[in-house]
């Protein structure tokens, strides 16, 4: 039997049930097995064992240090960006950008480039910490992860310039990204919950949340080793957001500038 464990209440009471119909079953047919041998004996009783899948010893760890990966992430690669882009409006600075040569998008590039390579080196510190210090294995592939980190900070650096056009200062920038962004998508992101327990409304306002997808990229490439043949929608989503997302700052930051 196979049974599926998100919803854990649902999983113990279905292996419950069909528990007791394979031991009834199973115990009918030793017993019919002895009689035919001619043995005068009672058949003993059919054990099930359970074995878990990816987490054999249930360690919550495995659990949750892949999910403080997308957390960092966003920290990094969402409030940073944001308050670096407000803090050029508060000391004038952008003014003097602007009178320069350099085009929008380069200025965009210019101010988000760096963020990638930290939040890169960021993954690659947790990764090694959650390998090494942890015990959380990795069954998947390094390169793999590291792409999709990328569609991933795709959607973090466009959120992130997107809230620093959107507010003045720089508190209102780190205000906004944490309790309007940051806390409602760990919340509803399955990190913690899983997203089948919450309210159907709920659940479907997930699909808007990229780091949905992104936690379901992180425990398939580390306990399950999933590949591209498995994670290709949770990138294809991450694309589509991020693509949307960013296009949207980039335009209203463009704007700004004029």
């Amino acid at each position: 039997m196979i049974a599926d464990g998100t919803d854990a209440n649902s999983a113990v009471v279905g292996l419950g049930y069909a528990g007791r119909i394979l031991q009834g079953v199973g115990a009918e047919l030793m017993q019919a097995r002895l009689d035919r041998a001619g043995h005068r004996m009672a058949a003993g009783r059919v054990e099930l064992v359970p074995r878990v899948w990816y987490n054999p010893d249930l360690l919550s760890r495995w659990f949750y240090v892949p999910a403080v990966l997308a957390m960092v992430l966003m920290l990094v690669t969402m409030i940073l960006p944001s308050m670096a882009v407000v803090r050029e409006k508060e000391i004038g600075t952008l003014e003097q950008i602007i009178v320069t040569p350099l085009r929008s998008w380069q200025l965009i590039v210019g101010k988000l480039a760096p963020f990638v390579v930290i939040g890169l080196l960021d993954m690659l510190l947790i990764t090694a910490l959650a390998r090494f210090l942890f015990g959380v294995p990795l069954r998947g592939s390094l390169l793999l992860l590291t792409l999709l980190t990328l569609l991933f900070l795709l959607n973090t650096l466009g959120f992130g310039l997107l809230v620093s056009t959107m507010v003045a200062t720089q508190q209102q920038a780190m205000m906004t990204c944490i309790y309007i962004l940051m806390v409602p998508m760990i919340y509803l992101s399955g990190l913690i919950f899983p997203i089948e327990n919450m309210p159907l409304g709920f659940q479907y306002a997930t699909y808007l949340i990229p780091v949905r997808y992104y936690s379901n990229i992180l425990r398939g490439v580390f306990l399950r080793g999933s590949g591209i043949g498995v994670l290709w929608p949770e990138a294809l989503a991450l694309v589509a957001i991020g693509g949307s997302v960013l296009t949207l700052a980039a335009l209203r930051f463009r704007k700004s500038l004029d």
